[in-house]
Parts: structure tokens; C-alpha cells; sequence
């Protein structure tokens, strides 16, 4: 290689970065880095899922353990409906139901006693009988009307299985209400003679049976 080229190629090789970036345009001091900011979550209202249980029993142990549960959410301020559909004998009926905890209302139908003894009321045709549905429809019409209207947040039904047994209640019609329900309201039924349909429907199913 002649000596002038070589030269020139070892100066090219040890110039500095000014030298070599002399005709470079000047950097914008305007320009900024834009900082890197992680994506806000974006946030999903969660609604409310109710349950529907059925506590089934032979014996008056199940509602004694309901009852307080209801106690409970009604304190904590939820809006609670319980019915005893066959419990009758303390002058009560739909405009006379009892207030517990400012948010619990309890209601029984308008009879003069107890009508889970299947003998007294066989025969559909009598006017006991007649007398005894009628209380019995007033009471589960409240029922209905809260549960669909969304008035209340859990409603109990005492005994709605014997209620259906007896021919008081008809089991579509407690089919289709549970179906058509809201899905926020928690539905409890207590008692024996529980539909098998109804059962399947639960999301939680609790039997109580006797030790002895």
C-alpha cells in the first residue's frame, strides 16, 4: 500500500466521533422519552349470586337452625320474609306478621291450628279444607310477590314441601317461582316431603336425621 493511502486509512481508524460526526444534524432538545406505564385494571362489578338451599328434615329440627341464620342477616341488614305455611293458631294471617330486628317479617296464615296432621284435612271437598288452602294461598301469594318483585334479599319457606303433599301448594307453581326468581335472593326451604325436582335445583342440600 503507498504510503500517502496508508496513512490516510490509519487517520480515517483513530478519528474521533466529533471528527466523524461533524456534519451530523444537532439532537432536538424538545424531544423526551415517553415513560412506560403499566395498564390500569379495569374494574368488573361482581353481582350478588343467591343460593337456593333446602334443609329437610322429619322431625321440627331444621327450622330452629334457619330461623337463626335469618336472624342473623336480618342484623346485618339484609331484608328477610319467613313463612310458616302450615303453622296457624296464633291469630296472625298476611296484615298481621311479626317484625323482628327492624328487617325480618314473619308470617303465617290466618287458621285456628297446626295443619300438618294429613287425617283431619283429607277430604279436599270440605270447608275446612277450602278454608285451610285459602290461608295457605294468601301466605305463599306474599311470598311470591316479594320474592319476584325483588323486595327482600332471603326468604324462608317452612314445611312448603308438606304444603305441596297436603294440596295446598302446587308443585309447578313453587317450580316456576324458584325459576323465575332473581338470582340475588337466597331461597331457603325447610321441612319434609322436599319435590325431588325442587332438590335437584338446590345449590346446597342439608338433611338432618336422628342419631337414636
Amino acid at each position: 500500500m503507498p504510503l500517502d493511502l496508508k496513512h490516510s486509512y490509519f487517520s480515517f481508524l483513530t478519528a474521533s466521533p466529533s471528527y466523524i460526526n461533524k456534519n451530523a444534524p444537532e439532537k432536538d432538545s424538545n424531544l423526551r422519552s415517553i415513560p412506560f406505564e403499566n395498564p390500569k385494571p379495569i374494574l368488573r362489578i361482581v353481582e350478588p349470586q343467591g343460593q337456593l338451599q333446602v334443609h329437610m328434615a322429619n322431625f321440627g329440627g331444621s327450622f330452629p337452625v334457619v330461623l337463626s341464620e335469618a336472624l342473623r342477616s336480618a342484623g346485618l341488614g339484609s331484608e328477610v320474609l319467613i313463612a310458616q305455611l302450615l303453622k296457624g293458631g296464633v291469630d296472625q294471617g298476611p296484615s298481621k306478621g311479626i317484625q323482628l330486628c327492624g328487617r325480618l317479617h314473619w308470617i303465617r296464615p290466618d287458621l285456628p291450628c297446626y295443619l300438618g296432621n294429613e287425617q283431619s284435612i283429607a277430604d279436599h271437598l270440605s270447608s275446612q279444607f277450602i278454608q285451610a288452602k285459602q290461608a295457605v294461598q294468601a301466605i305463599w301469594q306474599i311470598c311470591q310477590q316479594n320474592l319476584l318483585k325483588e323486595n327482600i334479599h332471603k326468604l324462608v319457606l317452612d314445611e312448603v314441601g308438606l304444603a305441596i303433599k297436603l294440596g295446598f301448594v302446587q308443585e309447578t307453581d313453587l317450580i316456576e317461582t324458584l325459576e323465575q326468581r332473581p338470582r340475588a335472593i337466597d331461597v331457603i326451604l325447610t321441612g319434609p316431603f322436599i319435590p325431588k325436582e325442587v332438590v335437584a335445583m338446590a345449590d346446597q342440600v342439608t338433611e338432618l336425621r336422628c342419631s337414636k
